[in-house]
């Protein structure tokens, strides 16, 4: 399959070690404020994505990212982050990379060109039909990510992909591709700049839009996040606050603390 490798293409600049700090950075920056732009053209492909990792999970199953260097450790964030800002258990929205933990923070050679072992990760986690897998990979090429998809669909596993490329072999493999096309990188090839960003803002909508259809946002307020810091605290007491009326503090930090969520803490005075 042929296509065009937009993510390798010269960069626009050129003598970047000739330019002062303040010209780099308004380029970088003018390079920047087009990623929103390009998301906003896949929004249709990002619309049947959400809503396909939706169905499945209010059916009961889980949401698994894939991919290698900056694209896995992406997955990972956007996966970890669910839990403590949703309540949502750990173990619904998994986050893989090729070379596994290690390559969290080193990379790790060739990892991302073993076709095989992507699957083979996904085994670990007893995956079947009633999960969904989204691959990540910038330049939509990578044999790691790309092997686990096709292996998915041999199983009846839906699958969809996030890519910086058009018409790209990780597309044709996904049953929800999303292509969002940034163009040639500030560095020529390094794709932790611009489409590492767009996949950021990818992520972010897909799994805040996911977590709000299965519930976990109840007006525009994070009423089951989890409690693990002062500050998280502090802001459950002043939603709690609002929702119940309450003008004493300490009244409502301690239905808080003592429910654990704001949801709960509401269903909870509700009861009473």
């Amino acid at each position: 399959m042929s296509f065009i490798k937009v993510t390798e293409q010269a960069s626009h600049y050129r003598h970047l070690e000739k330019m002062s700090v303040q010209e780099l950075l308004t380029d970088m920056n003018k390079e920047d404020q087009s990623v929103p732009l390009a998301v906003e053209k896949a929004m249709p492909q990002i619309e049947k994505l959400v809503a396909a990792i939706a169905d499945k999970m209010l059916a009961g199953g889980r949401l698994f990212y894939l991919g290698a260097g900056t694209s896995g450790r992406l997955g990972i964030v956007d996966a970890s982050e669910c839990p403590p800002t949703f309540g949502v258990p750990h173990g619904l929205v998994i986050g893989l990379i090729a070379g596994g933990d290690a390559a969290i923070r080193k990379a790790v050679e060739f990892a991302e060109d073993d076709r095989e072992q992507g699957w083979k990760d996904l085994q670990e986690f007893n995956i079947t039909n009633k999960d969904v897998v989204v691959g990540i990979a910038a330049s939509g090429t990578t044999p790691y990510v790309i092997g686990a998809l096709d292996e998915c669909r041999r199983n009846g596993i839906i699958t969809g992909s996030i890519s910086c490329n058009p018409d790209t072999p990780v597309s044709a493999a996904a049953d929800f591709p999303v292509e969002v096309v940034v163009g040639p990188e500030f560095i020529t090839g390094s794709t932790r700049m611009k489409s590492g960003t767009a996949q950021k803002l990818v992520l972010n909508m897909v799994s805040t839009a996911v977590m709000i259809q299965l519930g976990r946002v109840e007006d525009n307020k994070m009423v089951n996040m989890q409690l693990s810091n002062e500050k998280l605290v502090d802001r459950g007491v002043k939603m709690l606050m609002e929702k119940l009326s309450l003008t004493d503090y300490e009244l409502a930090q301690q239905l808080l603390l003592k429910a654990g969520s704001v949801k709960k803490a509401v269903d909870d005075f509700a009861q009473k």
